[in-house]
């Protein structure tokens, strides 16, 4: 790809980044997403279709970022311990992404695409997932409620989150393993 296309493509990105930090989607304006991109429209209509177009690419992005973290997804019903330290490194690493994009009315938005794509991955990697009603509702307890527990409580350290967020897990997931 063309170097300057790059650049105007990150300017574009990070412009929207901080205003995104500071405002709702509905507030903020092609003219000074432009601007503070130092573009000017058209450009950015070069691009994307429009913010909520830039916003989804954004937002696909730092999923796909955090689906990369779980390495062993088979491991949800074997090794509760490994699977959830990989669910929470994901979220920790992609934290200050997440809490900007998906703030507001969108936030409820990165935790149901996440569990999607974890979903996804257990199916890959672990054939003999059998997806029943019961597996289907502890999986989605233990992705759910480690994330808002990760988000709730993050201030008291990555560390003490993860083992109370793997004490729970395990005792959750004994009876399905």
């Amino acid at each position: 790809m063309d170097l300057r296309v790059e650049k105007t493509k990150r300017n574009i990105i990070n412009a929207f980044i901080n205003l995104r930090s500071r405002k709702p989607i509905e507030k903020i304006t092609i003219r000074e997403l432009a601007e503070l991109a130092q573009i000017n429209k058209a450009t950015f209509y070069l691009h994307y279709r429009d913010i909520y177009e830039l916003t989804e690419i954004l937002e696909k992005d730092v999923i796909q970022s955090a689906l990369m973290n779980i390495e062993h997804p088979e491991s949800v019903f074997k090794d509760n311990k490994l699977f959830t330290k990989e669910l929470v490194t994901a979220i920790f690493a992609n934290e200050p992404l997440i809490r900007v994009l998906f703030e507001g009315n969108r936030s409820g938005r990165f935790i149901e695409l996440f569990e999607k794509g974890i979903i996804e991955l257990v199916k890959k990697s672990y054939p003999e997932y059998n997806p029943t009603l019961e597996r289907k509702m502890v999986l989605t307890y233990m992705i759910y409620g480690g994330y808002y527990t990760y988000l709730k409580y993050c201030d008291s350290g990555v560390e003490t989150v993860l083992k109370i967020v793997e004490k729970c897990s395990s005792a959750l997931i004994e009876p399905y393993k």
